[in-house]
Formats: C-alpha cells, sequence, structure tokens
C-alpha cells in the first residue's frame, strides 16, 4: 500500500459521496435543506481543495483539514450512528450555512491568493540532500537544548527566551528531515532508523510531560505527512502496525493526557511533571475507565456534544456542536465585534514593545460568553472554534463573507509564497503539520498569530538546516561517512586491498 498524498481529489467521486451521505441523513430523519447545506459544503471544498493543488500547497492542506476536521467529519460520523444531522444543534440551518458559506470565501480566498503567488518559492532547495542526516542531527539538539533551557531557567511573557520558544520549529523538524532522510537513502525500503525513532522519542517525552494530546500526535503526524509526500509504500505489516499504534492513540493516551492535566498542579517542576507521568503511565487501563466514566456522568465537559452518547476522542474532532453554541449566541445579538482582529493583530509586537498589550484568549472569551462551559472566574482553559464561527461571531456575514476570507489570502499567499511545492520543501511539509491543527480548530486568531510567528519559525528553520543544523550535526556526531569511506571500511572489514583512486577515477571493490 503506498500512502496518498493526494494533488486533487475527483469531483465526482466528492459528489458521488457527497450524495450518499444525504441518501443516508434522509432515511435517518435529517431535514432536506441542512442535508443539501451537507451536500454543497462538501463539494465547495473538494473544487477548492483541487483548485489550490491538493497537498502540495500548504493552502490545499489548509483547505482540506478545516473541511474534514471542522465540518465533514462530524456529520459523516453522525450517519454512521444512525442519528439525524441537525439532532443536538440549537440552529442547525444557521450552522450549516455558516460553515458552507465559510468554504466558498475560502475558495475565493484560494482563486485570488494563487494569483499572487509566484512560480518559484523563497524556501525551496535551500537544504542539499546531502546535509540531510547531519541537519536532522542539529536541529534535534538545538530543539531539545531549547526546550531544556526554556524548561530549567524561569521565563516570563515577554522575555528574549518566551520569544525564542515562539519560533522553536526544530523538534517537528528533525522527524521530517529524519524520515525524508532515511526513505531517500534507502531508495523507499525503510522509514525509520535509529536517529528517526530518537527525534520521535524526544518529541514523545515532551508530550507525555507537558500531558499534551498534540505533542503527543505530532511526531506521528509528522512522520505521516514526510512519509506521504515520499510516496512511501507500506508493508502489510506495517499497516497492521499502524492501525494499532492509532487505536492505542486514542484509547489509552488520550485519557492520559486529559486526565494528567487534570491532576498536574498549577506551580509543578518539571520533576513533579515527570513523576506524575511515569505515575500515570504505568496505569493507562485505569485512566482509560476513569476518563469513560467522567465523560458519561459530566457531559458538560465535553467539547463535543453532537452525539446522542459521548463518543471519546470523536468528541474532541467535532467542532459542529461548539460552533452552534456560538453561532446561536450571535444569532441572538451577542456580536463581539471586530475588536478582535485588532487583538490579534497586536500580538504580533513584541512584549517588550508593549508589556501591557490585549492578551486574552479568544476561545476562553467566548466559552463563557456562551456560559456553562467554563467557570466565571476560568480565564486560562481555551475552548476551541472553527474559524469560520469565529468570523460570524465578530461581524456576522460581514465577517464570514469578507474579513475571513482577506485574512486567509494573507495566509495562503505568505506559507505558498515561502514554501512552494511541499513535496520538494521539508517547511512546507512542517507547514501541512502545523496546519491540521491551526485549519479546524485555531480559530482565525491562529491564522493569524501563525501568518507572522509561524511564518518566522519556517524562514528560521529553513535557513539553519541550510546553513547553520549541518555545522551542529556534524559537531555533534562527526560528518557522514562517503561512499568511498563506507567502501573502504567494508574492504577493510572483509581483509581486502582497494585500488588507489585518483581525480577522475571512481574507487569500486
Amino acid at each position: 500500500m503506498r500512502l496518498p498524498f493526494p494533488e486533487r481529489i475527483p469531483l465526482p467521486l466528492a459528489t458521488g459521496a457527497a450524495a450518499i451521505l444525504v441518501a443516508l441523513q434522509q432515511l435517518q430523519g435529517t431535514g432536506f435543506t441542512f442535508s443539501i447545506y451537507c451536500f454543497l459544503f462538501i463539494v465547495i471544498a473538494t473544487i477548492a481543495f483541487n483548485l489550490a493543488g491538493g497537498f502540495t500547497r500548504p493552502s490545499g492542506s489548509y483547505v482540506f483539514f478545516y473541511a474534514v476536521l471542522g465540518f465533514i467529519f462530524g456529520i459523516v460520523w453522525k450517519a454512521f450512528l444512525g442519528e439525524p444531522g441537525e439532532s443536538n444543534l440549537v440552529v442547525p440551518i444557521l450552522t450549516a450555512q455558516v460553515f458552507t458559506g465559510g468554504i466558498t470565501a475560502m475558495l475565493f480566498a484560494v482563486f485570488v491568493s494563487r494569483k499572487l503567488v509566484g512560480k518559484r518559492a523563497l524556501l525551496e532547495n535551500v537544504v542539499k540532500d546531502k546535509d540531510m542526516r547531519n541537519a536532522t542531527i542539529g536541529s534535534l539538539f538545538l530543539g531539545t537544548s531549547l526546550v531544556v533551557t526554556a524548561t530549567l531557567i524561569p521565563h516570563g511573557s515577554g522575555s528574549i527566551l518566551s520569544a525564542v520558544m515562539q519560533v522553536n520549529r526544530f523538534l517537528p523538524l528533525a522527524v521530517i528531515l529524519g524520515t525524508t532522510y532515511v526513505i531517500k537513502k534507502s531508495g523507499g525500503t525503510r522509514s525509520i532508523n535509529g536517529l528517526l525513532a530518537t527525534a520521535m522519542g524526544i518529541n514523545l517525552f515532551f508530550g507525555f510531560v507537558g500531558f499534551s494530546k498534540e505533542g503527543i500526535f505530532y511526531p506521528f503526524l509528522c512522520w505521516l505527512v514526510a512519509a506521504s509526500a515520499l510516496r512511501y509504500r507500506l508493508t502489510k505489516s506495517q499497516v497492521v502496525y499502524l492501525i494499532l499504534a492509532a487505536v492505542f492513540l486514542v484509547m489509552y493516551l488520550v485519557p492520559y493526557s486529559q486526565i494528567g492535566r487534570n491532576l498536574q498542579s498549577e506551580n509543578a517542576s518539571f520533576i513533579d511533571r515527570i513523576e506524575l507521568s511515569v505515575s500515570l503511565l504505568g496505569d493507562l487501563g485505569s485512566m482509560r475507565r476513569e476518563y469513560v466514566r467522567s465523560q458519561a456522568e459530566n457531559p458538560e465537559e465535553r467539547t463535543g456534544g453532537y452525539y446522542n452518547h459521548p463518543q471519546g476522542f470523536m468528541d474532541r474532532l467535532t467542532m459542529i456542536a461548539a460552533d452552534d453554541a456560538l453561532i446561536n449566541i450571535t444569532d441572538q445579538g451577542s456580536v463581539f465585534g471586530l475588536q478582535g482582529i485588532y487583538m490579534d493583530f497586536a500580538n504580533w509586537v513584541p512584549h517588550f514593545l508593549w508589556p501591557d498589550k490585549p492578551t486574552e484568549g479568544a476561545g476562553n472569551a467566548f466559552a463563557r460568553e456562551i456560559g456553562g462551559i467554563l467557570s466565571d472566574d476560568d480565564t486560562t482553559t481555551g475552548i476551541s472554534f472553527t474559524p469560520t464561527a469565529e468570523a460570524f461571531h465578530w461581524a456576522k456575514w460581514t465577517g464570514v463573507l469578507v474579513v475571513a476570507p482577506l485574512i486567509w489570502i494573507l495566509l495562503f499567499t505568505i506559507f505558498d509564497a515561502l514554501c512552494g511545492n511541499a513535496q520538494k520543501s521539508p517547511w512546507g511539509l512542517l507547514v501541512v503539520a502545523l496546519f491540521a491543527h491551526i485549519a479546524p480548530e485555531g480559530m482565525l486568531d491562529g491564522a493569524i498569530y501563525t501568518m507572522w510567528f509561524g511564518a518566522w519559525s519556517i524562514i528560521i528553520a529553513a535557513l539553519a538546516a541550510a546553513y547553520l543544523l549541518p555545522i551542529i550535526g556534524t559537531l555533534v556526531a562527526g560528518p557522514e561517512p562517503t561512499t568511498i569511506t563506507r567502501r573502504l571500511r567494508t574492504a577493510a572489514g572483509l581483509g581486502k586491498t582497494l585500488p588507489t583512486a585518483t581525480a577522475g577515477t571512481s574507487v569500486s571493490s
């Protein structure tokens, strides 16, 4: 089985699948109007994905993850459960209209951004294949050093270390570079080696200690994105291992991260977090039982609520119910206003230049507006909404059809111009992995933040990989043996004598 990295999805195939979904919804009692909007959303999303260039461009990956994780996955799972698509929504038709309007605006943004992006990307081919191994080692060493330094040295918002950590993408970059190196070096026969396993293990360690679902899933996502870009062929046993790993992640590590975050003291030290992590990992079965019990007894703790019964991790992948609640209060007159844009762009200014800049999380503020999700004194917990729902809450249809596409045009133009074809650019793959989180649940806040801090992190990572990381890798692990050196070592081990190489000749055994 060869991993897919589609440049386009056949429109007749997507239209047929959407028609089948509509038929299932009608059999399950879904209103016809709601089903029509579902059909239109899928068709328009497919057109936008194809126009963007599919996964070969950052903009295409944004469209895909927004459409699939923001809306399509939820309505498909709802049909799979046999539940009417409108059930458990307060304003289902308006919610479906907002999603459909949002994907139409995104199609327009893709069309305009394609006109603004040149043929050659700014960061394309800045690192050579011969430097890939040492760039991986350098990225792993530098990323680990920065995280350890930030963990051990107290620092606050606005410090130099805090600014550095906002653009630190070296640990996930090590996984992408390492995967690319292994697959290319082996001629497609392997996708992991000791170096890559170390890189993924260190990423996982910090994910475990931070009780972060994103941190735990991210190294696997980075491997998958890089392997898919190179169209790596999986064996049957590898397919089985991947399925088992995915099941384990969802069934046990999602509960682990959720419960660990609840148990972690606000002032816990790094050692305290390690001790708690070891304790919880030693009893994952109990963690899962506690998680299931909590979901069943306290449905208000679910970020979903779209389904009749708790669906565990599936609730976390469903944005429709949270969006519906935000769209409902907006429709009733609670419009946040365009000051949200001011607050997001203000966040670009360094803290040392503007110590009192606004920092309140929009997701937290919106959740407290809705009510019943967070306590009034909880000003730190973040609740996720899609970019479209936030746009509607900012300025109703003006937000969806005018403000949101303008922001998306900027986002798509910046990253497509920087990275170009993701199959030729590790930075493009890093953006694809980043958009997997930002697109469906990062809101427009995440898009604005990413087009500045995310862009700088990509530029720094690319330039470092081209000029700095190979040097660090060489200092840490030594130069990679050349083909001639390897043959000399092999021959020496076999007791052979090789002819002396001269200029213009090659050495062969």
